[in-house]
């Protein structure tokens, strides 16, 4: 029996969730749900009306992206889980390229390459995070998040060893989640774009991005005894 896959999509009054929402029901994998959790929206849920007949539509109450994401995973009934923010898409056989790949190496998680778009859909560049060995990127997650979220695929199994994303974190809450992971899971990377990383000035990454590196610097405190314990023993894949 072939594995499912979940997609879950955060949605908070975003205008290109429909691009969103229609390159995940159209994988060219398909065992998949497309999972969207409204976040409390008030603009553009209409644009949500031409597919839910082929999505799960969840709605709450507004509490941010790292909520909106754990209820879509308490919802999901798939093998592994896969994260799309409301403003990006991902390539048509992303899941199919990506699940193979995990299959073939027996990863539990994978991350991978990615493309910039801007507003209009544009391709600008293609970012291939360098990633080396398992102690260099334990020295890179030290300083920051070499990770975009959404090219991550990883076995819904983990939110039940490790528990779901941390709602203190309101913007950093994947950087967290990829800091509690690193010591129990080799990180692997897939070295081909997975899905299209949208610029545009109401993004959330330029809109609170002062609050984004204090938090960065707060799950840096959490984590930095534990994987600097990791250093000193050799506890990493060289």
């Amino acid at each position: 029996m072939e594995p499912k896959v979940s997609i879950v999509i955060p949605f908070y009054n975003c205008a290109y969730i429909e691009q969103a929402v229609h390159s995940a029901i159209h994988q060219t994998y398909p065992h998949i749900e497309v999972i969207v959790v409204d976040d409390g929206s008030t603009e553009h849920v209409e644009r949500l009306q031409p597919f839910m007949d082929s999505i799960r539509y969840i709605r709450k109450e507004n509490g941010g992206t790292a909520t909106a994401l754990n209820e879509g995973i308490k919802q999901a009934t798939g093998d592994y889980f896969v994260w799309l923010s409301s403003d990006d898409v991902m390539l048509l056989d992303r899941v199919e390229k990506q699940l193979k790949f995990m299959r073939e190496v027996k990863a539990s998680f994978c991350h991978g390459a990615y493309h910039y778009v801007n507003e209009k859909s544009e391709w600008l560049d293609t970012v291939h995070p360098e990633v080396g060995s398992r102690l260099e990127m334990l020295q890179v997650l030290l300083e920051g998040c070499p990770i975009n979220g959404c090219t991550v695929m990883l076995e819904m199994e983990a939110f039940e060893r490790f528990g779901l994303f941390d709602t203190d974190f309101r913007y950093t809450h994947d950087y967290e989640m990829w800091m509690r992971l690193f010591p129990m899971y080799e990180l692997f990377y897939y070295n081909e774009p997975l899905m299209c990383y949208r610029l545009h000035e109401s993004m959330g990454t330029k809109r609170h991005f002062k609050a984004l590196v204090a938090e960065m610097e707060k799950v840096q405190e959490k984590h930095r005894p534990i994987l600097f314990n990791l250093l000193q023993v050799g506890g990493y894949w060289k």
